[in-house]
């Protein structure tokens, strides 16, 4: 089905975990280095390239094995830096997912969590997301002036320089895109320790940022980000309520 420098995934009807260990035996006698059998899939999902949708990523993949356990790569779940409401929104759509025994249950919940990704959308709109779950983290690769090109972390730590808390390389900055007449998200990248009460948070940015997330998981079933967005804004409802 699909393989990268150090891993394989096959399929055959009817296989067993037996069956899987005896064929890693058969492969180390006959090429002589250690293979090992790491689990079945009840379900598995490769993600596709953002460049060509119909070609799948190396290493971006979910899925579940047999015990319910889940495995992730390349997703925003398993990266320090997005904001903790997309991680959440993922989390929860990942464990409706795991609920699936095989792929046509899988197939069968994804109007579901669909629903799951518009109660987040909700949330976010009506204001009902604590600031700690919109924060960003990111690390400083270098000094604020060494920066040419202004990316959201040098421009948040310019922030700080102007208000005498000095920042440097290698330190981890925390910021909030708030609203402000720049479209320019450089220039709304503010620093959570300054933060107040007439800086309205960009609510529709993190709503894109949320649908790029889900469209990561979905892509493959046809679910882009503008299929996702066309959803989102939809009078209907179907979603489920979530705690905020």
């Amino acid at each position: 089905m699909h393989g990268i420098v150090d891993s394989m995934w096959l399929k055959k009807p009817g296989a067993t975990p037996t069956g899987y260990e005896c064929l890693c035996r058969e492969i180390e006698a006959q090429l002589h280095f250690p293979i090992a059998f790491e689990g079945l899939y009840r379900w598995i999902v490769f993600l596709n390239s953002h460049t060509n949708p119909r070609i799948p990523v190396l290493n971006r993949y979910y899925g579940a094995f047999q015990d319910g356990k889940l495995k992730l790569r390349g997703i925003e779940l398993r990266r320090h830096d997005p904001p903790g409401i997309v991680r959440r929104c993922q989390a929860d759509v990942l464990a409706l997912f795991a609920h699936a025994q095989n792929s046509e249950e899988f197939m069968a919940l994804i109007p579901e969590a669909r629903s799951i990704v518009k109660s987040y959308v909700t949330m976010i709109r009506d204001g009902a997301v604590p600031l700690e779950e919109l924060t960003i983290e990111k690390r400083l690769s270098k000094n604020p002036s060494e920066y040419h090109n202004m990316v959201p972390q040098a421009i948040a730590a310019q922030h700080l320089n102007r208000e005498g808390r000095g920042v440097h390389a290698g330190q981890a900055l925390n910021y909030v895109v708030t609203c402000n007449r720049s479209r320019i998200i450089q220039n709304r990248a503010l620093p959570v320790e300054l933060m107040g009460e007439n800086c309205p948070v960009d609510s529709e940015w993190y709503v894109d940022l949320l649908i790029a997330s889900a469209a990561n998981m979905l892509l493959p079933f046809g679910y882009t980000t503008q299929v996702l967005r066309e959803y989102m804004d939809s009078s209907e409802y179907d979603s489920v309520k979530l705690r905020a």
